[in-house]
């Protein structure tokens, strides 16, 4: 295993410690655990529509119409014409 060194603020350290310590391990493998997820995160691509990161809002509002994304007349009035 390589080593890394790194200069935290008293404050993050006190807080990693207390995790390190709530949790039963150690500083590195919490430290390690997050730059696993962190890096994974960036690797995901960036392509997912606005309607796919809010999937599960959609459709949750009461009493409009089911039709609003498709059906131009709800559109009339908007825009040009």
């Amino acid at each position: 295993m390589e080593t890394l060194s790194l200069k935290l603020s008293k404050t993050l350290d006190a807080k990693l410690a207390s995790a390190a310590k709530r949790l039963g391990t150690t500083k590195s493998a919490i430290a390690r655990a997050a730059l696993e997820q962190y890096l994974a995160r960036q690797a995901e691509p960036h392509s997912k529509s606005v309607a796919a990161l809010a999937k599960d809002l959609l459709g949750i509002a009461p009493g409009g119409p089911p039709d609003l994304s498709y059906n131009k007349k709800h559109m009339e009035g908007f825009g040009r014409d």
